[in-house]
C-alpha cells in the first residue's frame, strides 16, 4: 500500500474571492486515498501565497522529506496542480528535488501519468495557466495603483508625518498627523539653513517624539511629497515625473529645494554651531600655527584661580594664554573702527557697489525669464504640431512632460530673486554704525554676541601666531569701508577686487584714483 502526504494550500485572498476552503480539500483528498487505498501519514495545512516554494510549512516537509532520504512517503497529493505551484519553472525544479527521494507529486483533480511523454504538455498548461493568471492579476493592480497615482493618490501606507485614513464615501486619503507633521517641519526649517547635520537633527526630532529611524529620516526628507508632489516612477516609454498630490503639503517647493540644495552640497554651510566658554569667545574660529588643526581651549585650575588657554588637540604643544589672544583679536578688531565723518561717503560708494552687483542680478533674472518664454513657446508649438498630425500624441506628451520639469526648475530659480526692492540705503547706514563701533560693540557683547560678531566678520577661520591675528579672508563689507577709510587718509593698501576702481567722485583734491587691485 502507498503512503501519501496530503498538502492543502489555501491563500487569504482566494478563501474570500473563490470559496477555497482547507476542509473542502481536506475531504476531497481522503475520499481519494480511501478509493485508491492509499494510506495517510500526515497532513499538512499551509496559507500560502504559491508564487515560490519558500512557504512555512511546505519548507518543513521538505527539510523532513530530505533527512529520511524519502523512505516513509511514496505520493504527495493535492487537488490541483495550482495548489501544487503558480510558478512553472519553480514547479519543474522541485518536482526533480522531489523525483530524487523517489517522491512523486500528484494532482487528484488533473492526474497525469508523467511516464507518458505527451502528458508533459498537459503539465506545461495546467502548470502555466496559474501562473498567467497570477501575472495578469498583478499587472492589473499596478496598472490601476498608477492611474490612481497619476491623479495625485498616494498609493501605500502614509509617509512619516502623515496617516492613512478613509472618508465616509469610501475613498482612502493621507493627512497630516501631529505631532510628527509639526516636527517634520521643523526639521525641514533647520536643514535648509545648513547649520546641524541632518544626523544632528533627527537626533534631536527623535528626542521631541519624531518615531523615525534614521534610514527612513534621511530617505524622507528628499521626498517631494511634503510639498505636495507624487512621483511617478518611470515606465516602458514615460520618464519619471511629478504629478500634483491630492494631500495636504507640509512645506512649501521652495523650502524643499533649499533643503535639497544644503544636502547636495550647493548651499554654503554655516558650519555646526560650537559652544564655548565666556573667557574663550575664540574656541572653534583659531588654527593651529603648527598643524593647522582648529584650536580647542580649556581652563587650568591654579592655587587660587582657573587660568584659559587655547591649544591644539594634537601632540603638537601649541599652547596660547585666552587673555593674550582675545586682547590681541581686540587689537584687530580697532583697525576696523570708522570715522563717522566719512559715513555718508561710505555709504555712496557701498551703495554703488552693490548696484553694480544688483544689475547683474537682474541680467540674471531677465535670462530666467527669457527661457521659461521659450519653454512656453515650445510646448506651443507641439501642441500646434499634434493638432495638425505632425507628430504623434506620444510625441507631444513626452515633449509636454519635459517642458514642465524645465519649467519647475526655472520658476523655483526665479522665486530666489526677491520680488519687492530692499531698503538698501536703510541697510547701509545700520551696517556703517555697527562697523563704526565694532570693537567696542564687541567687548560689551555677551559670549554669545562676540561669536557671532567674529562668524560674520571673517568666512575664514583666523591664524594666530603669538602676537597678532592673520586671515585670509573678510567680510566684503567691513573690508570695502576699511579700505576707503584707509585711502581718504592717504595711506597706500591694497584689496581683492579685481578690475575696480574707486569712482573719480569720491576722492579728495590732489589724490589720485586708488586702485583696489593686488
Amino acid at each position: 500500500m502507498k503512503i501519501a502526504d496530503l498538502y492543502i494550500r489555501v491563500s487569504t485572498d482566494e478563501q474570500a474571492d473563490k470559496g477555497y476552503s482547507q476542509r473542502s480539500q481536506e475531504e476531497v483528498l481522503r475520499k481519494y486515498c480511501e478509493i485508491n487505498k492509499i494510506s495517510i501519514r500526515k497532513t499538512i495545512f499551509e496559507d500560502h501565497s504559491a508564487k515560490t516554494f519558500i512557504r512555512p510549512q511546505w519548507q518543513t516537509m521538505l527539510a523532513e522529506l530530505k533527512k529520511t532520504k524519502g523512505r516513509h512517503v511514496d505520493l504527495i497529493l493535492f487537488t490541483k496542480w495550482d495548489r501544487f505551484s503558480r510558478n512553472a519553472g519553480d514547479a519543474y525544479q522541485m518536482m526533480n528535488i522531489l523525483h530524487n527521494l523517489g517522491i512523486e507529486p500528484q494532482a487528484i483533480e488533473q492526474p497525469l501519468d508523467l511516464s507518458i511523454p505527451e502528458n508533459k504538455m498537459m503539465l506545461a498548461i495546467y502548470l502555466a495557466a496559474p501562473e498567467v493568471e497570477n501575472d495578469r492579476r498583478a499587472l492589473n493592480v499596478f496598472h490601476g495603483m498608477r492611474r490612481a497615482r497619476k491623479e495625485g493618490r498616494w498609493m501605500a501606507s502614509a509617509p512619516i508625518g502623515y496617516i492613512n485614513k478613509t472618508a465616509e464615501n469610501g475613498r482612502k486619503y493621507i493627512c497630516p498627523k501631529e505631532p510628527e507633521s509639526a516636527i517634520l517641519k521643523w526639521c525641514f526649517q533647520q536643514l535648509a539653513t545648513s547649520e546641524f547635520s541632518s544626523e544632528q537633527i533627527w537626533k534631536v526630532a527623535r528626542e521631541r517624539g519624531l518615531k523615525c529611524g534614521k534610514n527612513n529620516f534621511l530617505i524622507a526628507i528628499r521626498n517631494p511629497v511634503y510639498y505636495g508632489k507624487i512621483t511617478m516612477p518611470k515606465y516602458k516609454n514615460e520618464e519619471t515625473y511629478l504629478v500634483h498630490g491630492q494631500h495636504e503639503p507640509l512645506i512649501s517647493e521652495r523650502l524643499y529645494n533649499d533643503v535639497q540644495d544644503a544636502l547636495n552640497g550647493r548651499k554654503r554651510k554655516a558650519g555646526i554651531k560650537i559652544t564655548s566658554m565666556d573667557e574663550l569667545p575664540l574656541r572653534g574660529f583659531l588654527l593651529c600655527s603648527r598643524c593647522s588643526r582648529i584650536l580647542t581651549g580649556s581652563a587650568s585650575k591654579g592655587r587660587k584661580q582657573y587660568y584659559y588657554y587655547y591649544h591644539c588637540s594634537s601632540q603638537c604643544g601649541c599652547r596660547y594664554k585666552a587673555e593674550d589672544v582675545n586682547d590681541a583679536f581686540v587689537d584687530e578688531l580697532k583697525k576696523y573702527t570708522l570715522d563717522l565723518s566719512m559715513k555718508e561717503l561710505c555709504e555712496a560708494v557701498l551703495l554703488d557697489v552693490y548696484n553694480n552687483e544688483n544689475n547683474e542680478s537682474k541680467n540674471d533674472r531677465k535670462t530666467l525669464l527669457k527661457q521659461i518664454d521659450e519653454q512656453n513657446e515650445r510646448l506651443k508649438k507641439a501642441r500646434e504640431f499634434m493638432l495638425t498630425s505632425k507628430i504623434e500624441p506620444e510625441d507631444y506628451a513626452l515633449i509636454k512632460r519635459e517642458t514642465e520639469v524645465a519649467l519647475n526648475k526655472l520658476e523655483a530659480r526665479l522665486s530666489d530673486f526677491a520680488a519687492n526692492p530692499v531698503q538698501v540705503d536703510m541697510f547701509l547706514s545700520k551696517a556703517i554704525k555697527v562697523i563704526a563701533n565694532i570693537s567696542s560693540m564687541y567687548q560689551n557683547a555677551d559670549n554669545e554676541g562676540r561669536r557671532a560678531i567674529i562668524g560674520s566678520m571673517y568666512p575664514e577661520k583666523l591664524h594666530f601666531d603669538g602676537h597678532q591675528h592673520r586671515t585670509t579672508r573678510i567680510n566684503e563689507v567691513i573690508e570695502l569701508t576699511y579700505l576707503i577709510s584707509n585711502s581718504l587718509s592717504g595711506k597706500k593698501i591694497r584689496a581683492r577686487a579685481e578690475n575696480s576702481v574707486l569712482p573719480t567722485w569720491v576722492r579728495p583734491p590732489g589724490l589720485e584714483p586708488i586702485s583696489l587691485n593686488h
